[in-house]
């Protein structure tokens, strides 16, 4: 059985994306994929399908696939613009087809969130705009990391003005080749500033395995999950400034990491489960193409 600490803290943290590189499934075996996953002793560190609205339609045929002790549940990915009208546009066509889609068979299909790409151009009045359009629903937008900071403060700043703050920011942390991986002080400029701004964040690529290594395939340091999520978690309950969590961040001896029932800690550093649970409601998860490979390397860490 897991430690108390360790199912806090990857409690839904996994967005499964088996769509997306490098995996690159097709819809159907990743569909049969999450499936399976779903019906695993790990379901519980499952959050969504990482789904484009653009699928929704064929993903009906594959529903028998679920039950209603075992549905879809979706991270919902809405298509890629590069300026403020083609963005609103598409968001509300996106939000018109998670309508849809949800309706079609509510037993078996939820919509976690929705995450799109924010154009440069997008500035508070759009924001406000987006409001109107996806009304309650969860929405994660994504800039580059060297944009996170002020990416930050507008998402904040909108949703200081709002009844019910509904927005959050999505961190691309990795993909296939060594210069999509953000550098450790983007990420810890991103965790601090959304720290300070109460701003939910999740993260996206680059983080299948538990802790930073070195990985031939990409030819270059990938950032671990318990890492980026342990950081988060920690630079906020500590308060914590940028350099003490690159530090946490370009930690690569899976013995600074301990989980208890009691607590997790890295180093000296220690966040009660109770707490950890806060915190992770502005830690929400992040998308990996593999399910397998994060449950794999837990296990030879002993921690599964």
């Amino acid at each position: 059985m897991p430690a108390a600490s360790l199912r806090a803290l990857l409690d839904q943290a996994i967005d499964y994306a088996g769509m997306f590189p490098p995996c690159n499934l097709a819809l159907e075996p990743a569909l049969q994929n999450h499936a399976s996953y779903v019906r695993s002793p790990e379901a519980w560190m499952l959050n969504g399908l990482v789904l484009p609205v653009e699928q929704f339609d064929s993903t009906t045929q594959f529903l028998s696939e679920f039950d209603t002790h075992h549905p879809l549940r979706v991270a919902a990915l809405g298509p890629k613009t590069t300026n403020a009208d083609a963005f609103l546009d598409a968001l509300y066509n996106a939000h018109a087809a998670i309508r849809s889609f949800s309706r079609y068979n509510t037993d078996l299909v939820s919509i976690s969130h929705l995450e799109m790409f924010l154009p440069e151009d997008v500035d508070s009045a759009s924001l406000k705009t987006a409001s109107s359009i996806v009304a309650e629903l969860s929405v994660f937008w994504e800039a580059p990391p060297e944009k996170a900071e002020q990416t930050i403060v507008l998402i904040a700043g909108h949703n200081s003005d709002e009844d019910k703050a509904t927005f959050g920011y999505k961190l691309r942390t990795g993909g296939v080749t060594a210069d999509a991986f953000p550098t450790s002080p983007q990420i810890a400029l991103a965790l601090v500033t959304g720290r300070r701004d109460r701003l939910p964040i999740k993260f996206t690529a680059g983080l299948h395995h538990p802790i930073r290594q070195f990985r031939d395939e990409v030819k270059t340091k990938m950032h671990g999950f318990l890492n980026v999520i342990g950081a988060a978690v920690l630079a906020a309950e500590h308060q914590w400034d940028t350099d003490q969590a690159v530090t946490m961040l370009e930690d690569e001896d899976p013995r600074s990491f301990s989980f208890t029932d009691d607590f997790f800690a890295w180093r000296e550093w220690k966040i009660d489960v109770e707490r950890l649970q806060y915190r992770r409601k502005f830690v929400r998860s992040f998308g990996s193409c593999s399910f397998d490979e994060p449950r794999d390397d837990l296990r030879a860490l002993n921690l599964l």
